[in-house]
């Protein structure tokens, strides 16, 4: 527990240190305070992630590492091994990713999985600290459909940690409440504009369910670009009540009439992402400015 209180002092120091700057000089959302409503909501996800379900996120990936040991995968972990680490690597990432991005449509599309995805969706601002606003049930198994490529083949990603810290730092970036122009880094790790977009108050959601490796939109064709300038659109989930920490632990295991159409709304196959006006509403336009 140490540890985990010593991460969580660090993270409240150096976290806030980095993105309140980029937040105040680059603003998504000029009028947004930073003492905006649900600020201790959020901020007590941020604890219960570093002081308890990061660690049931990792002991699970153990076990689910161990149970995979013992199936049929000798052949095909063999044929990885015989490959450069390099390309160990490159497959596991870019399968992980492929794999995240379809268990994040199914969020979205499955009811009683979008019932916890949506304790995420369910911040009206979007900031660094709204980054931890995740029901813990949906993040092990987001780590998971990430995870399980890697250990299915045996990829040992020790010496990608440092992908891991990075792709960590910046699923926190991409929900400040930051624009910047990032060029090809849009594509290959992210954006705030992009993720944003994702969390348009909406039931059905089409667009931008890669947070971290926006390629996979593209391939898929769910890449959505929002116009320039102010972000103006709403975002949370539509008619649902503002809730505290305990109550959206608990949301999920109650199925309301209310969420019961939400869950029936989240269960729309999904269509093209080519004609984003006819899918999503369409946001109030400002004069552009651009940073320069």
């Amino acid at each position: 527990m140490k540890g985990q209180l010593v991460a969580l002092a660090t993270g409240l120091v150096m976290l806030p240190a980095v993105f309140w700057p980029l937040e105040r000089l680059f603003p998504a959302r000029r009028g947004q305070r930073w003492l905006r409503p649900r600020l201790l909501t959020d901020l007590a996800f941020m604890a219960g992630q570093y002081l308890v379900f990061s660690a049931v996120a990792l002991f699970t990936l153990q076990h689910v590492a161990r149970a995979l040991d013992h199936t049929g995968l000798g052949a095909l972990r063999s044929t990885v091994a015989a490959l450069p680490f390099a390309a160990q690597a490159a497959l596991a990432v870019l399968l992980g990713d492929v794999s995240v991005y379809w268990f994040h449509v199914a969020c979205h599309r499955v009811p009683w999985l979008w019932r916890f995805h949506a304790v995420h969706h369910s911040a009206r601002h979007l900031d660094w600290l709204a980054a931890h606003r995740e029901h813990p049930v949906d993040g092990i198994l987001t780590q998971l459909a990430i995870n399980l490529p890697a250990m299915a083949l045996g990829v040992d990603l020790t010496l990608l940690s440092w992908l891991v810290a990075l792709r960590g730092v910046w699923a926190i970036f991409i929900h400040a409440n930051v624009r910047l122009p990032l060029g090809p880094l849009r594509v290959l790790l992210g954006a705030p504009e992009l993720h944003h977009w994702h969390h348009l108050a909406t039931r059905d959601t089409r667009h931008n369910f890669a947070n971290l490796a926006p390629w996979t939109d593209l391939l898929f064709g769910t890449w959505h670009l929002p116009p320039e300038g102010d972000e103006t659109w709403a975002l949370g989930v539509a008619d649902e009540p503002e809730r505290g920490y305990l109550a959206h632990l608990l949301a999920p295991f109650i199925v309301s009439t209310s969420r019961r159409g939400a869950a029936g709304a989240a269960a729309t196959p999904l269509r093209s992402a080519r004609s984003p006006r006819r899918a999503c509403p369409r946001p109030r336009r400002r004069p552009s400015r651009r940073l320069r």
